[in-house]
């Protein structure tokens, strides 16, 4: 007679419910009620709103700068982490602390810090005053960088260097051996950085505010635009800004997810 060994938490049906209702409650109820907050337009008045010319102008910056700072994370956030895990040299573990900095840093101050840097009257804002967009990207990168780090280093720490080792008797060459050994054991875990740098990006505010200029049609993030929205009380028209990135990054998050899973059944 077998006997199923005792779980530590209750049952099945009452952490699911649990689950469920505090995912409800904490994720689910706030979006639907965003949602249902911009259905109150009527259909025309939605479709002017998130598809006016400034609106259009703010997602391309938003989701365009975004997706370049995610991306530089992803190619830099990997070499982080490949250099704290592979090789050991003095203040390691300070350079290790020094990632984690932005996520415990209010990104006010974080905005403060890099506006008196590279705004147009800081230490190196003059020479790059008109690459405004450039600065913005800064920033993004700034904030993201910790994600792709902090996912790819557990995995690097578990792909042994035996394996590139093994491999490297075997006559591959150093790119052969990042090709077909490394990237493909951490590829999920630096996609899913990315994502998270992607998101963390498309969402960031508190210093975004302090370096772009918020010029419409420009520097005007979509963040900005709902904000400017509801400082003129204007709440079904930043609600409806809302859930065109709240469908944007969702689809873009489900996207990665796939991948995920289509990367794990090879």
């Amino acid at each position: 007679m077998r006997f199923r060994r005792p779980s530590v938490l209750p049952g099945f049906g009452l952490t699911f419910g649990f689950a469920l209702f505090y995912l409800s409650l904490i994720v689910l109820l706030p979006l639907s009620t965003l949602v249902v907050k911009a259905a109150q337009q009527p259909l025309p008045v939605l479709w002017a709103t998130i598809s006016a010319p400034r609106a259009v102008a703010a997602y391309t910056l938003t989701f365009g700068a975004s997706l370049v700072a995610a991306l530089l994370n992803a190619a830099m956030g990997l070499l982080v982490a490949w250099v704290l895990v592979r090789y050991r040299f003095p203040g390691r573990r300070f350079v290790d602390a020094l990632i984690d900095l932005p996520f415990a840093l209010p990104t006010a101050v974080a905005g403060i810090a890099l506006t008196a840097l590279y705004a147009p009257n800081g230490w190196l804002g003059a020479r790059l005053a008109p690459l405004l967009l450039v600065i913005t990207g800064i920033v993004l990168v700034f904030i993201g960088l910790p994600f792709v780090v902090r996912t790819v280093q557990p995995v690097l720490e578990d792909l042994e260097a035996e394996v590139e080792e093994a491999a490297a008797s075997l006559g591959a060459s150093r790119w052969q051996t990042i090709r077909r050994v490394v990237l493909p054991a951490i590829g999920p875990a630096l996609l899913t950085g990315f994502t998270l740098a992607f998101a963390r990006a498309v969402g960031e505010y508190g210093s975004i505010v302090f370096i772009s200029g918020n010029m419409p049609m420009r520097t005007e993030i979509a963040t900005l635009l709902i904000m400017g929205k509801l400082e003129q009380y204007d709440y079904a028209g930043a609600a409806a800004i809302g859930v065109v990135m709240l469908l944007v990054s969702l689809l873009l998050l489900l996207l990665a997810n796939l991948f995920q899973w289509l990367g794990r059944r090879r």
